[in-house]
C-alpha cells in the first residue's frame, strides 16, 4: 500500500500529479483550466491514497470514464471524480444528474457540485462489499450481513420506484461500499439511465445470490438460497414491479 500524500492545489502541476489531474496525459493548456475549475469548487488539496494506482500514484478508483481521489475542501474530506481527457462523454453533466436523481430517493453519495471535468461528491469511508464480507468475524455475523444485504436491496428498490436503472449492479465488486455502522452505499452512477428498463432488483440479485465469487461467500456465511424460486419470484417482479413481489424476493433471500 502506498502513503497517502497531501497536494496542495498550487503544487499540482508536478508532472507527477498534472498527469492525474489530466489522466491519462498531461496537458499544460488543459492543466490550467482543470486548476480553475478545481478553486471553483472549494477544492484546497487532493489526497493521494487508496487501493488503485495510476501511474504509481495512489487513487481511489479509476474507469472508463474517470480517476476517482479523496480531496480536501473547506467542510473537510470529499470524493473527487476527475473526468478523463480521452471520456467519452464531453462532460460531468449527465452523471450529477443521475445522481441527483438517486440521492432525491436517499441512494449513492451526497452530490456536493460538478463543473466540466469534476465531480464532487460525500467521501464514504467503507469497505467494497467483496472484502467487508470476507472481513466479517465472530457473533452476529449472520444478522449484519442480511441487515446490509436487505439494505443493498431496499436502495435498488427505490432506485426501481424513480426509474432510475444504476446500469452496473449485476457485477458491482466497486459499486458497493459497507461503511463501519454497516450501512451500504451504492456507487458510480456514470452509466446509469432513465430510459432504459430498469432492473436494479433483479440485477443485484442475480450478483448476491446467483452467479458471482461473492454469491459464494454469501452461501457459504447463510447458508443456501433456493434458486430456482428466487428466478422466479424475480420473474414476477419483473413483469409486475410491486412492493408485495419485492417482499416475496426478500423472503426467498432470507432478508
Amino acid at each position: 500500500m502506498h502513503p497517502s500524500t497531501v497536494i496542495l492545489l498550487k503544487h499540482l502541476r508536478s508532472p507527477q500529479y498534472a498527469q492525474i489531474v489530466c489522466y491519462p496525459k498531461r496537458d499544460l493548456k488543459e492543466l490550467g483550466r482543470r486548476l480553475r475549475e478545481l478553486k471553483e469548487l472549494g477544492v484546497k488539496a487532493i489526497e493521494f491514497a487508496g487501493g488503485k494506482t495510476a501511474f504509481d500514484v495512489p487513487i481511489l478508483g479509476k474507469g472508463y470514464v474517470g480517476v476517482v481521489v479523496m480531496a480536501h475542501v473547506g467542510q473537510g474530506k470529499v470524493a473527487l471524480k476527475i473526468r478523463r481527457v480521452d471520456a467519452d462523454r464531453a462532460n460531468m453533466q449527465r452523471e450529477s444528474e443521475m445522481l441527483t436523481r438517486a440521492n432525491a430517493v436517499g441512494v449513492g453519495p451526497s452530490l456536493l457540485g460538478f463543473t466540466e471535468n469534476f465531480l464532487v461528491t460525500e467521501f464514504v469511508e467503507g469497505m467494497l462489499l467483496p472484502r467487508w464480507l470476507e472481513a466479517l468475524r465472530g457473533r452476529g455475523t449472520r444478522a449484519r450481513i442480511r441487515r446490509a444485504l436487505r439494505g443493498v436491496l431496499e436502495q435498488c428498490w427505490r432506485l426501481d420506484e424513480a426509474g432510475l436503472d444504476h446500469g452496473e449492479l449485476s457485477r458491482a465488486p466497486k459499486h458497493i461500499i459497507v461503511d463501519s455502522g454497516d450501512q451500504p452505499h451504492i456507487v458510480d452512477f456514470e452509466t446509469a439511465s432513465v430510459t432504459r428498463r430498469v432492473s436494479n432488483v433483479t440485477s443485484i440479485c442475480q450478483y448476491l445470490f446467483v452467479g458471482s465469487q461473492v454469491a459464494k461467500t454469501i452461501r457459504r456465511k447463510l447458508g443456501e438460497v433456493d434458486k430456482k424460486e428466487l428466478i422466479n419470484s424475480l420473474r414476477a417482479y419483473k413483469q409486475g414491479r410491486t412492493r408485495e413481489n419485492f417482499v416475496r424476493i426478500l423472503e426467498i433471500c432470507k432478508l
